[in-house]
């Protein structure tokens, strides 16, 4: 799509991003979903449960990255350049990292205890489906990937699909790290 069709890519990987958390569907299920809070606050599904909600959003990014380092190289080879604009597969998946990212805990380990894996997971859900959130990174992933600060611009190097979708996940990265400090610090 015109103009800026990694403008267009970048919206599509919110859409993609918030489709793939589940708590997005138990929201689309309304009334009809039923959760129980057990004596000692959990939520009925558990702890592995709440942590395996979490799977799909990140499954989504590894089945991007996959698709796109391919396709990407197939495409590039085809056209005969290096980065076609018209592949916007790099976008989709650098902003859906920034999401991932950016709403990923400090230390994995307090997983680990059921309380916060639940706390956690809650979280995620929600800040996923936060317009403030989801605007912060797609304009924050759009500068990185726009201005592409050190190292961006070397990772375009790499070979194939992987020079094509490297500078996005580095964009997404900083971005990433964008949205937790705004996240820290209350401004989302």
């Amino acid at each position: 799509m015109k103009p800026g069709p990694g403008t267009w890519g970048s919206a599509f990987g919110l859409i993609v991003a918030v489709v793939s958390q589940p708590l997005t569907w138990f929201l689309l299920l309304g009334p009809n979903l039923r959760v129980r809070i057990g004596n000692n606050g959990e939520l009925a599904i558990g702890t592995g449960g709440m942590i395996l909600l979490l799977v799909p959003t990140i499954a989504v990014w590894f089945l991007l990255a996959y698709c796109g380092v391919t396709s990407s190289r197939r495409v590039a080879e085809f056209a005969g350049i290096k980065d076609p604009q018209y592949v916007v597969i790099d976008e989709v998946s650098g902003v859906h990292l920034a999401i991932i990212l950016g709403l990923a805990p400090a230390s994995p380990l307090t997983l680990l205890h059921s309380q916060d894996a639940v706390v956690f997971a809650l979280f995620s859900g929600m800040s996923i489906l936060n317009w403030k959130f989801l605007l912060s990174a797609f304009l924050l992933f759009r500068i990185f990937d726009i201005t592409k600060p050190f190292p961006c611009r070397r990772l375009e190097k790499l070979p194939g699909g992987w020079g094509i979708m490297a500078d996005d996940w580095m964009a997404g990265v900083y971005a990433a790290i964008c949205l937790r400090l705004a996240l820290h610090f209350h401004w989302l």
